[in-house]
């Protein structure tokens, strides 16, 4: 007598028949329970049977799986699946259309389930979807064979590796084409998505066979099944690709479903990451280039018109002076401020960046200061660097992307040097608070703790500030100028970032 635990009590249908309410045995063999249910049908070839659910995803009871089956449950006996996938083999190749098309479709039904996809793949029947993809022009064949065709990728038994040039170039042809079958191109993103991840070779192909105009024309239509497939091949290459393949992100607002928005998240997180090496390689004393971009903030802040008729000795005395001028520490060898990661170089960055893309602000800053008494400077070398640490803390750069995030900011698509813009208003900000607090040097960390909060609280302000609108700054008047839903806007600067908003 099997033990009550073992036993569970189903039920199994079949088409046309009454069904059956068995006490199902556990510990019997599979195939002896599917002779049983056969004989009290009074079918002949048990063999050819086999069980299945009849909810959710339909699959295939097996002997490793049968355990999941609970008092209660309603089964379906059904072709087995070897004849099934020998009857969906010979159904795709039918001279019938209608018995051709009706066989691809219930094929991208049942291609879901692993056992029945392992027999369908072991007659190639994988090979044969391929060929249908490159002979057929019919779009009702050509969305039910991509199904089934992804269907049965999605369990790995086969390689990508192995795909045609023709068929490459067939799936690439359904993203290019301007708006045709929805269901074509979602399918056709999710196959190119997987070649891409599969392997490099299938991304450089992906790559030179995809137009990047439009793939992110796929970004900005309504259907967010297809934006959301769009921005999965998008993400995709991006994180295959390396700097130099970056292509300009358009900018995405309204709502967004969950798996779109973590879409926009994890390609957020990747492309802000792009700054980690920046940020994690200190400044080279021995490098040209840098000495050159250093020397080159102090020219752009100070007149150098007499400096070549100067003496070595004489022009070093300057240098320094006026690198002292700037906010650097070791203001004889400025460099050695930029050695310690992070922020390391990328603190060069954004103060190079500010001063060469908004001049006048950046001079404005630097003369403001110099007018003032050396206890109240504000010293722009070191709060820039102190600043893009903390931009590196709040933009997260260096720490890979959740698996479960979709905490994604909209501006980040509309701004091709998100980082290095924030910083512009940052640094101005910062400065705005020294000046009202009448702050000096001593007082520089005060500054910055209360400026942002100890837990970046007020800082974070702006960001969401910034995150929630389109923005523009005006450098010239410490304003933000801001649009939303047609309507325009500016917010004013204060103190302490305390932001004052008002509409047009």
């Amino acid at each position: 007598m099997p033990q009550q635990k073992d036993i569970v009590k189903i039920a199994i249908q079949m088409p046309g028949a009454y069904p059956q309410l068995i006490q199902l045995d556990q510990k019997k063999p599979l195939s002896a329970v599917i002779k049983e249910v056969c004989d009290g049908w009074n079918l002949p070839g048990p063999e050819n049977y086999a069980l299945q659910y009849t909810d959710g995803v339909q699959m295939y009871i097996t002997e490793s799986n049968r355990l999941d089956i609970k008092n209660g449950c309603i089964l379906r006996l059904t072709k087995a699946p070897g004849r099934c996938a020998e009857d969906l083999y010979k159904g795709i190749q039918s001279s019938d259309a209608g018995v051709r098309c009706d066989s691809l479709k219930e094929l991208a039904g049942v291609s879901t389930d692993m056992t029945f996809a392992q027999e369908f793949i072991s007659r190639n029947g994988h090979l044969l979807l391929v060929k249908i993809v490159e002979d057929s022009t019919d779009n009702v064949i050509m969305t039910h064979t991509l199904k089934a065709f992804m269907e049965l990728m999605y369990h790995g038994i086969v390689s990508w590796e192995n795909l045609s040039t023709v068929f490459i170039k067939k799936i690439a042809s359904f993203v290019n084409a301007k708006p045709t079958d929805a269901s074509i191109q979602m399918v056709s993103l999710d196959i190119l998505e997987n070649m891409v991840l599969s392997s490099q070779s299938l991304f450089l192909q992906v790559k030179h066979e995809i137009t990047m105009e439009r793939l992110i024309a796929h970004l900005q239509v309504t259907n967010q099944q297809i934006q959301t497939k769009a921005m999965a091949l998008l993400m995709a290459l991006l994180q295959t690709a390396g700097d130099s393949d970056k292509q300009v992100l358009p900018l995405f607002s309204g709502s967004v479903q969950d798996e779109m928005a973590h879409h926009l998240y994890v390609l957020q997180s990747v492309t802000l990451n792009h700054q980690e090496l920046r940020m994690r390689t200190p400044l080279d004393c021995y490098s040209q280039e840098q000495r050159d971009i250093l020397h080159g903030l102090r020219q752009a802040a100070f007149e150098t018109e007499s400096e070549n008729s100067l003496s070595n000795e004489r022009r070093r005395s300057l240098c320094a002076k006026e690198f002292k001028k700037l906010g650097f520490s070791n203001n004889s060898n400025p460099g050695q401020d930029l050695v310690r990661t992070p922020p390391g170089l990328l603190a060069l960055d954004t103060m190079f960046y500010f001063a060469t893309r908004y001049p006048d602000a950046y001079s404005r800053f630097v003369l403001e200061n110099s007018s003032r008494e050396d206890k109240h400077e504000c010293p722009f070398a070191r709060s820039s660097i102190q600043l893009t640490l903390i931009l590196c803390e709040i933009l997260r750069i260096g720490e890979p992307p959740s698996e479960t995030g979709s905490d994604y900011h909209p501006i980040f698509f509309s701004q091709d040097r998100l980082m290095e813009e924030l910083f512009c208003i940052c640094i101005q900000l910062l400065n705005k608070t020294w000046k009202e607090m009448r702050a000096t040097q001593e007082d520089f960390d005060k500054v910055i703790l209360q400026s942002y909060g100890a837990t970046h609280e007020d800082f974070s302000g702006l960001f969401l500030l910034c995150f929630c609108f389109k923005f523009s700054a005006d450098m010239s008047s410490n304003r933000i100028l801001i649009s939303r839903g047609g309507n325009k806007g500016e917010v004013v600067l204060g103190c302490r970032f305390r932001l004052k908003c008002r509409w047009c």
